[in-house]
């Protein structure tokens, strides 16, 4: 198994990595034989905030494709919506402090990654399959060049998502382009709490219970919904990123859908509720503390009730 860092602007780098990157699988470590965690881990690892996303500047030369050990690698363009489920590891002492593929310093204890494709310096979402945990990695470097690997986080990251003792793991890598950031800016004005996210995986229509309608346009029944004055079941109007399942005029059809979501989800992304807000008995679950949580559980909750759901910003 072999790892190398590379820049677009040396490539004799690549030779020479491949010369001296070499290495073995570690039980309970890093990827390469003389890698693996630190001698001074914070203690507070697992608690490093996730990177912040913010629009980026590229270099053209970082979209010029390149080869490593005979594979041919084309950088994703800008904006280029990307999703890719894989198997994840990390990487640690070996290259601590040395330079990644855009220059930067490699720190094992930041929220960053290397990734072949994805544009550098650019953000990217890793969610681990098996336990759902997810982080925002700042992508600034180039690799793992081998084929059963998708992504190398940092010590960091991959402490976040339970992955130092195993040494890897299956993951989601979803991209967060700059449009991304830009259009979560624009909703950031309205809720403290919004941050950037990642490209939208799947928005699908919301489906109400069974032998329920889901109205929103009927004047007819927003006259019938009645007044939610000092109604137990209805919860505080928030602000914030949630996922709606959908809006009725009849509060009994929206609380039959919040049992039904509840029971079978197990309350894996919180717990749905029933809003009132323009006449209608919203069906809602969050706040989400971004647009990237939200489309995250969203996709989790359809693969465990069948629901679509839509993003709706308060």
């Amino acid at each position: 198994m072999s790892r190398l860092r590379i820049s677009p602007l040396l490539s004799l780098c690549i030779l020479l990595a491949a010369l001296a990157g070499c290495a073995s699988h570690q039980t309970g470590g890093g990827y390469y034989k003389d890698d693996g965690p630190g001698s001074n881990i914070p203690a507070d690892v697992q608690a490093t905030p996730d990177a912040v996303p913010r629009v980026e500047t590229h270099a053209r030369a970082n979209f010029r494709p390149y080869t490593v050990f005979g594979h041919r690698y084309v950088p994703i363009q800008e904006n280029q919506p990307y999703r890719e489920t894989g198997t994840a590891s990390w990487y640690g002492r070996k290259f601590h402090g040395q330079s990644t593929a855009n220059g930067e310093t490699y720190d094992m204890y930041a929220m960053t990654a290397a990734h072949p494709t994805l544009p550098i310096p650019s953000y990217a979402r890793v969610t681990r399959v098996s336990n759902g945990k997810s982080v925002i990695v700042r992508i600034n470097d180039r690799g793992p060049f081998h084929s059963s690997r998708i992504i190398d986080l940092s010590y960091a990251a991959a402490a976040k998502l339970g992955l130092i003792g195993p040494g890897h793991g299956k993951v989601i890598v979803e991209a967060i382009t700059n449009d991304d950031i830009r259009s979560s800016r624009r909703t950031q004005t309205r809720t403290a709490s919004t941050k950037p996210a990642t490209t939208p995986v799947q928005h699908v229509a919301a489906a109400p219970p069974p032998n329920t309608t889901t109205d929103t346009s009927s004047d007819t029944a927003r006259q019938q919904a009645p007044p939610p004055t000092q109604n137990a079941l209805l919860s505080p109007r928030e602000q914030g990123v949630f996922l709606q399942f959908g809006a009725f005029a009849s509060q009994h059809n929206a609380q039959s859908l919040v049992t039904r979501i509840n029971q079978q989800s197990g309350g894996m992304s919180g717990s749905a509720k029933v809003q009132y807000s323009d006449s209608l008995y919203k069906v809602r679950i969050g706040p989400f503390p971004s647009r990237t949580a939200a489309v995250n559980a969203a996709w989790a909750l359809q693969q465990s009730t069948g629901l679509g759901s839509s993003i709706a910003v308060d």
